[in-house]
């Protein structure tokens, strides 16, 4: 089933944290879409919202639900 999320991601501002988050999404087998002004992911794929959180927090960038 394919699931479409957005998470606030307070902490991402660069390039880098762009790179980093969508490296840890993609394992999870979802694709992940920027608005980097809103400080925003919108997450698309198989994962669900609490799997994409808890990689995001192991690498550093606390989400939550929008």
């Amino acid at each position: 089933m394919t699931r479409h999320f957005t998470l606030s991601v307070p902490d991402m501002s660069c390039g880098h944290c762009r790179a980093s988050i969508d490296s840890a999404v993609t394992p999870l087998g979802a694709k992940a879409d920027f608005d980097m002004s809103q400080r925003r992911v919108t997450v698309s794929g198989e994962a669900t919202p609490e799997a994409v959180i808890a990689a995001l927090d192991r690498i550093g960038f606390p989400a939550e639900p929008v």
